[in-house]
């Protein structure tokens, strides 16, 4: 019996064999081979879906990643980077194997002895996960380069450069490719790159060292004259604005500093004037003057300012002519007292008295031709320490500080009051930023100059030349200005100011100057409350009867304290 059947066996695994060749070589299996699992899970005989399924219920546990980025370190789960098993992929795995298989592995198979072969449950990576959590870990090391910029350094009264400084930009991009490929990976290395600036200390070198060569002393001097006027290398240096891309001309400042050296090189012609010639005023003939040319010389002072190799430029200079003649001056004893304005300035100090009585000096004796504009600051000659002017309390920059001409704004004002109260049309007037007490009781009823800038101007309606007459009296502290001319048939009055809101001062504040002793104070701004006001002018003439009103809001002033440290 066993010897017949080893024979039936022997023959029949010949046949088998022999059979088993001829089908193997024709057969093409949609099922997985004998012995195949993955990650333990027998998928022997199964269909490509069933296996998914089988494979795709198995729970893998993520391994942990260690993230680097410079010296900061991250462990945290894999699935917080996007990975997840892949079924699918060792599922394909699986069926190339069944497909790759040869004829006797196929024969092992079909006869119970296939060999067991475990494929191991692959990984992927999710790539949007994995950059969301790897640009939120690195986020904080993120840094934007710093471009190089320039400056203005005061002490060395030059141009500089402040360096430029890379950043640093995590290269998540590359930390996500690098996982995506290799699943497995339990370490993962974000690289930090510099990113440089994109504006270089040595880009803007180039612009400072032109910068720097502009700033230097400028002079000009006036065709047909010996006159000249000049710039410090400082001032050239306000002229224009050392940019990222290179010199920028400041227009507005240019157009200034032309004005002012026009303005000290110019001869203007002498209108027909009067003067005091023992003790009477007399008529002074005209004279012709020469002044720039501004069309011609603006373009070149503007470019040769602007060039380092340029040091001096001559302008060129056209004749001015007057426009009141000796002929058209009427005779001083026929002159009319046309309107009179005063104001008191008790409490000044002696350098608010000395620019009082300078201002009124060089006002007394101006002369309006008629259908001209009278300007204060032009018949004042500017407001500079060359012109007689020193050092007092003015407004500036919403402070009460030391200036130069404090004390001309008590001129100007009462200059105001008079040829408002002639009736002539105001051009342009200015108020104070707060209520000075130097213009009481006459609140609103004043006018603020500021050189350059502000001015005062009103235009001579009459029909002949005005002359205005300023009498100061330093001992009894009083201004008095006079218009006279050919007196016209109107009457004008001027109403007292008519205040329309009050707003109370703030509290007063307190600086500390260590240049006082511990425990000293000194007050340096005086509290005023702000009000809002308005002045009406009525004119009765010929025509009938107009009205016309100057308005006036002050702000409300802080009173401001100076104390010594303490010790």
């Amino acid at each position: 019996m066993k010897v017949w059947a080893a024979g039936i066996t022997a023959g029949t695994v010949a046949l088998l064999v022999g059979g088993a060749l001829a089908v193997a070589a024709t057969q093409n299996t949609t099922t997985l081979a004998p012995g195949l699992r993955i990650a333990g899970t027998d998928v022997s005989g199964m269909t490509r879906e069933q296996a998914l399924a089988a494979v795709g219920s198995r729970a893998a546990t993520p391994p942990q990643v260690t993230v680097t980025a410079g010296k900061n370190t991250w462990t945290l789960g894999a699935e917080k980077l996007g990975w997840h098993a892949d079924a699918q992929t060792s599922v394909d795995a699986a069926l190339k194997i069944t497909q790759e298989r040869g004829v006797l592995e196929k024969l092992q198979g079909m006869i119970g002895q296939a060999p067991t072969q475990d494929i191991p449950l692959t990984a992927a990576v999710d790539p949007a996960k994995a950059r969301a959590t790897l640009t939120t870990l690195t986020a904080g090391l993120n840094t934007a380069p710093r471009n190089a910029s320039v400056y203005f350094d005061k002490v060395s009264k030059r141009y500089a450069v402040k360096a430029d400084a890379p950043g640093l930009s995590a290269d998540v991009t590359g930390a996500v490719n690098t996982y995506v490929a290799t699943p497995s990976l339990t370490s993962l290395k974000v690289a930090l790159k510099a990113t440089p600036a994109k504006l270089t200390a040595a880009t803007l070198k180039t612009y400072v060292d032109q910068g720097n060569a502009i700033a230097r002393p400028f002079t000009v001097t006036l065709s047909g004259t010996a006159r000249k006027g000049g710039l410090t290398a400082l001032q050239v240096a306000d002229l224009y604005w050392v940019r990222d891309s290179g010199i920028e001309p400041d227009e507005k400042t240019l157009k200034a500093a032309f004005g002012r050296l026009t303005d000290a090189i110019d001869q203007p012609a002498l209108n027909a004037r009067y003067v005091l010639q023992g003790g009477k005023l007399v008529k002074a003939k005209e004279k012709a003057g020469l002044v720039t040319d501004r069309a011609a010389a603006y373009a070149l002072f503007r470019k040769a300012v602007l060039d380092p190799a340029v040091k001096t430029v001559v302008f060129p200079s056209k004749a001015d002519q007057p426009t009141l003649t000796i002929d058209r001056l009427p005779a001083a004893d026929k002159l009319q007292l046309i309107a009179v304005g005063k104001s008191t300035y008790y409490g000044s100090s002696a350098a608010r008295r000395t620019n009082v009585a300078n201002a009124a000096a060089k006002i007394n004796g101006a002369v309006v031709p008629s259908g001209e504009v009278f300007s204060f600051l032009n018949s004042l000659g500017g407001i500079d320490a060359s012109n007689g002017f020193v050092g007092g309390l003015i407004i500036s920059g919403g402070r009460t500080v030391d200036g130069l001409g404090g004390g001309v704004c008590q001129v100007s004002t009462t200059v105001f009051r008079a040829l408002y109260q002639a009736g002539l049309p105001v051009i342009e007037r200015n108020q104070h930023s707060y209520r000075v007490g130097y213009y009481e009781p006459q609140v609103g009823f004043e006018a603020a100059v500021y050189d350059p800038g502000l001015d005062l101007r009103l235009k001579n309606d009459t029909t002949a030349p005005i002359l205005i007459k300023a009498n100061n009296d330093n001992a009894r502290s009083t201004l008095t200005v006079e218009v006279w001319g050919v007196k016209p048939q109107r009457t004008v009055t001027v109403s007292p100011a008519v205040i329309t809101s009050r707003v109370p001062h703030p509290a007063p504040k307190y600086v500390v100057n260590t240049a006082l002793r511990p425990g000293v104070v000194r007050q340096v701004d005086w509290a005023s409350d702000g009000y809002s006001l308005y002045i009406t002018r009525t004119i009765k003439d010929a025509s009938g009867v107009r009205t016309d009103k100057v308005s006036t809001v002050y702000k409300a002033w802080q009173a401001v304290y100076e104390t010594g440290p303490r010790s």
